[in-house]
């Protein structure tokens, strides 16, 4: 097998560091621990070490979960464009902003419902992540609503944290970041996915580099003190040099913590449709700048604390969050290993209920279109109610 073309070896799935973690339980050292997942998956040693320096950050933050802990995903299908790459389902312009307010009333319905269940199962609420979309395409009036019945309707006294994707610096307002600082919230995403501007027009991005830079220091003035930004290896036009210098113009912003995607050829995006239209960056040089941003990530101080694999990635590689010690997203943690349940509002919402006794998964279906959510709000309702104990 040649290595450089399958440095996870035989591992397809998108959860390699699940099986580091099994291994590291057993092992009596980390190093044994690499030689066994290079043994029994062909990896690399690089992508070995890696998964198994991941899988020791993150068992001592499993190991603190609450037995009776669940999080929550609040699903914002909004964006002010779609980007080239992008699968998700969201919803951008004039027309999609409409469906906004009634939305937000169904979302509120799903909200209260929701809760009635935790509060009969006894759950505690241990993190929230609010993402999209975009959820600050909602203006500050629309987040103070939605933040209002998050908590009216749930008990958040004992959640350890609460994230909002504020992911396009377009839409990151003074008074938005000051409402999420109202209700004590303490992590926001701004995403530049790159700093070069002709590869932002490429992708279909509205903003400026410096709108970015603009963004994240208004976001220092107005307190919020963990923030992460997304950065993508591999987007169209971009190449090796670029690339890091958009590494280092983030580095430079010093976000607590750096998410390093690799380019994804996503079936239903844009630039599947149209692939012949653009040159693919070839992997060894993709290759080149995942190395580069890791190297350049853990100098500043950012350990590997999460991973996770997706389909048709481009060097068959990989996306990494580096964070600074203490700084960890347990939500990111606790969704990608598949230990806690995932209880998922909103249009797209995949609910997760986890049973760490037995491994068993079960899952529950929002729909994927706000419209259809809207009509079908009742049944969207009716779903839940799988998740009451008995």
């Amino acid at each position: 097998m040649n290595n450089t073309e399958r440095p996870w070896g035989v591992l397809d799935g998108i959860r390699p560091v699940k099986l580091a973690s099994k291994i590291l339980k057993t092992s009596k050292s980390p190093e044994l621990a690499v030689d066994s997942f290079m043994r029994e998956y062909g990896a690399t040693r690089e992508k070995a070490e890696l998964a198994v320096k991941i899988a020791s950050i993150e068992l001592p933050i499993i190991d603190a979960m609450n037995p009776k802990g669940v999080s929550l995903y609040i699903g914002i299908p909004f964006c002010p464009t779609r980007c080239l790459y992008c699968s998700f389902v969201s919803n951008s312009g004039a027309k999609s902003a409409k469906l906004i307010p009634e939305y937000l009333n169904c979302l509120k319905k799903e909200i209260a419902y929701t809760a009635d269940i935790i509060k009969a199962n006894e759950s505690i609420i241990e993190s929230v992540y609010i993402g999209g979309g975009t959820p600050t395409t909602l203006s500050a009036d629309q987040l103070d609503e939605l933040f209002y019945s998050l908590y009216t309707e749930f008990d958040l006294s004992k959640v350890k944290e609460f994230t909002v994707e504020a992911g396009r610096p377009d839409t990151v307002t003074k008074d938005k970041l000051k409402k999420i600082k109202d209700y004590n919230i303490d992590r926001i995403s701004i995403n530049p996915q790159t700093m070069n501007d002709s590869v932002l027009k490429t992708i279909g991005r509205n903003h400026t580099p410096d709108d970015i830079r603009n963004a994240m220091h208004l976001a220092r003035e107005c307190g919020i003190n963990i923030i992460n930004m997304d950065i993508i290896a591999g987007l169209p036009g971009e190449t090796l040099d670029m690339f890091k210098y958009t590494v280092n113009e983030v580095e430079n912003l010093n976000p607590e913590n750096t998410t390093v995607h690799t380019m994804s050829i996503k079936r239903s995006s844009k630039l599947n449709e149209t692939i012949e239209e653009y040159d693919l960056t070839a992997g060894n040089q993709v290759s080149k700048m995942v190395d580069y941003a890791r190297n350049t990530v853990m100098s500043n101080g950012k350990n590997p604390y999460y991973l996770y694999r997706q389909k048709n990635m481009l060097g068959n590689l990989e996306n990494v969050g580096y964070a600074k010690p203490g700084t960890e997203s347990l939500y990111n943690i606790y969704i990608m290993e598949e230990v806690q349940t995932i209880i998922s509002l909103g249009c797209g919402g995949v609910t997760k209920t986890v049973d760490r006794k037995t491994d068993r998964i079960e899952r529950i279906f929002n729909v994927k279109e706000p419209k259809d959510y809207i009509e079908r709000i009742d049944e969207m309702l009716q779903r839940k109610d799988v998740l009451r104990i008995k």
